[in-house]
């Protein structure tokens, strides 16, 4: 049998994918028999052992490999928390209601999804090829007004200018935008109220009295930042190191209309990485310096381009299109992560924030985004916190998240420094002693050097904010210059977070590995690696005589064994239809047990994409189809030590 494949000859048909995902219950809405709830939905068998699959890959490739302390924090927070974070502020989006039916829409995916169908209708009207119209962007095109009208020149090069930079614009941009293009809501055609803000974390409230609110967490970093000093401890005190967290989080999502791309419960998985602040180097960067990344920048996108470039990781960070070293190095680790899974290279790019749409918390962040039905999706970022969270959680708390440093070499600095007589300063200056005393602390050397001045004269004024003065003599203040040794240093390290959103992995990468075999469009296959596949082999006996089942189940055991996941599907349909039937679940190899089985011993093994099929001994097959599924060896490999299957064994 040959062993090309065409996955080309059918058009990518997200329709059908879906209708496959649902009859395999990879993953269904919430709650179904009830109606669902929106933004909700439940993994059935094949989804959970898919994302089970990518989430023990995720902890090799990230916590082992990069030797991170993992951690498991609660859901549930306290106010408290995410006040000081400033998610209680900030964590919003803005919304735009239908002014008729009070239906309420992202106003950023509402511009986008009008811009777009309008841009496609200038297209055909144009006579331009376009991309197959999926039933995500027929519903974009509802009520937009998009089919063949043919745009202006200068209309169409605007709505370009406007979608490369959509994620830079505030909210009254937003409805600026609405306004000026009149763009209404594409499901009634309806206009749209101005932009509002709406915070995406779940409310919740603490104990029986509702007197401690709380929320569930929108991201779990939370949780890191937090045991810091625990973590730092547990390391010995030694930076740079990294903490990692699998779990879920939460967010209110406003209008989820695009399944596991926008969710409102959903597994995060995320990294902190703790670096000092004046040396973001990381030692294994030589290992992925030469890593080539598509790479979007903010300047690209401001300009009103969308135009990619390809650079190593060491170019980029050497020119300045990434900050620093070490976010460099888990910018390609990501990358080098989703190709390992089986996201499709050419449909993965790297792009950079703009200056509007950056989180609070965040001085630069990249990224992951890959190609789907819907456009581009972020489905990873990647952040440089900076020093902002601990040092926000520490100054609420008077609790100090901070490094402290034995240096090798003493640091000895001379400054200007304020000797206090606590006696005649409490007895002058009474309940005002304790402002006072911090209102000097807190000076500069030039503030010092003033009143070192004016005391030598007699006597100094400082004021406090309330416009309060103090006069301070000699008796209660002296300054005088001192040689100090530092032999500690104390700093607040910076945080890079890599953050991933494993269920919009999970379906990318279940788009990106979906096709239809050329003589049947009918025949859909998930080419997923074996490395992630919810089942790795299929046991197919070719009857349901007890003679079989001795065989059956010794071939079951020895790859339970061999820590190979299996299947045995014995029904009665025919081999052709069992296999069909799990090359849609991305099951990507089968054996076969037939008479000749059962005299000889042999057993066929079958690869999924090409349906090639070669025979051996039962332990030869097992021996080869284990090393295929750890990845020790590939088809090519397998075929030399098997020899094909001609169909003449299987005769009794």
């Amino acid at each position: 049998m040959s062993s090309t494949v065409n996955k080309t000859a059918h058009a990518f048909d997200k329709v059908r994918l879906d209708a496959l995902l649902n009859r395999r219950f990879f993953y269904a809405p919430a709650f179904e028999i009830y109606g669902g709830v929106a933004g909700l939905y439940d993994y059935g068998p094949p989804g959970s052992s898919l994302q089970a699959n990518l989430i023990a890959e995720w902890r090799k490739h990230f916590i082992i490999e990069e030797h991170m302390l993992e951690l498991d924090t609660t859901i549930m927070t306290p106010a408290p928390v995410f006040e000081t974070s400033g998610h209680v502020a900030r964590f919003a989006d803005w919304m735009v209601k239908d002014t008729k039916t009070g239906d309420v829409l992202r106003a950023d995916h509402l511009v986008k999804n009008v811009l777009e169908a309008r841009l496609a209708g200038d297209k055909e009207a144009r006579g331009l090829a376009a991309a197959p119209v999926t039933d995500d962007k027929k519903k974009k095109k509802k009520g937009a007004k998009a089919a063949a009208v043919q745009l202006s020149d200068e209309v169409v090069k605007e709505y370009e200018t406007i979608l490369a930079q959509l994620d830079n614009f505030s909210g009254p941009e937003l409805g600026e935008l609405c306004r000026k293009h009149k763009l209404t809501n594409p499901d009634t055609g309806n206009e749209v109220g101005e932009p509002q803000q709406f915070n995406l974390m779940f409310l919740s409230s603490i104990g029986p009295t509702g007197q401690h609110p709380g929320y569930l967490r929108p991201e779990t970093a939370q949780g890191h930042f937090l045991n810091f000093s625990r973590l730092l401890e547990f390391n010995n005190g030694k930076v740079p190191f990294a903490s990692a967290q699998i779990g879920r989080s939460f967010r209110n999502e406003i209008s989820p209309r695009a399944g596991l791309l926008r969710v409102r419960e959903f597994t995060m998985a995320e990294i902190e990485h703790y670096v000092d602040p004046e040396d973001k180097r990381h030692e294994r960067f030589h290992e992925v310096r030469d890593v080539v990344l598509v790479l979007l920048d903010r300047h690209v996108q401001e300009a009103g381009s969308s135009t990619t470039s390809r650079l190593t990781v060491g170019e980029a960070v050497e020119k300045g299109v990434i900050a620093n070293e070490t976010l460099g190095y888990f910018i390609a680790r990501i990358y080098l992560f989703l190709l390992k899974i089986g996201i499709n290279p050419e449909r993965l790019r790297f792009r950079q924030h703009m200056g509007n749409e950056m989180a609070h918390y965040a001085t630069d962040c990249w990224d992951a985004e890959i190609h789907n039905a819907t456009g581009w999706t972020e489905c990873v970022g990647c952040a440089d916190r900076a020093a902002y969270d601990l040092s926000v959680h520490s100054a609420k708390t008077g609790h100090p998240l901070v490094v402290r440093q034995a240096l090798k070499e003493p640091i000895l600095t001379e400054k200007e420094v304020s000797e206090w007589n606590k006696k005649n300063l409490g007895k002058t200056f009474k309940q005002d002693a304790a402002l006072i005393q911090s209102l000097v602390e807190s000076m500069d050397e030039p503030e010092l050097l003033r009143i070192k001045g004016e005391l030598a004269q007699g006597a100094a004024i400082i004021k406090s904010e309330d416009g309060r003065e103090f006069q301070l003599t000699p008796d209660v203040l002296t300054v005088e210059r001192k040689t100090l040794k530092q032999s500690i240093r104390e700093y607040t390290p910076n945080v890079i977070e890599p953050s991933f959103g494993l269920g919009r992995i999970l379906y990318t990468l279940l788009e990106h590995s979906f096709w239809s075999r050329e003589q049947d469009v009918e025949r859909g296959v998930l080419s997923l690696p074996p490395l992630v596949a919810p089942t790795k082999v299929l046991i197919v006996p070719l009857s349901a005589r007890d003679e079989f089942n001795p065989l059956v189940q010794e071939v079951s055991s020895k790859l339970r064994k061999a820590g190979v996941f299996s299947r045995v599907d014995d029904s009665n349909t025919s081999i052709g239809k069992r296999y069909a039937r799990n090359d849609e679940l991305g099951t990507p190899f089968g054996v076969t047990l037939d008479f000749a089985s059962v005299q000889n011993r042999t057993m066929t093994l079958r690869e999924r994409d090409t349906m090639d099929q070669r025979i051996g001994s039962i332990d030869d097959v097992i021996a080869t189809v284990t090393e295929l599924v750890f990845g020790n060896i590939d088809w090519a490999e397998a075929c030399t030590r098997l020899p094909a299957y001609d169909g003449v064994q299987a005769i009794d």
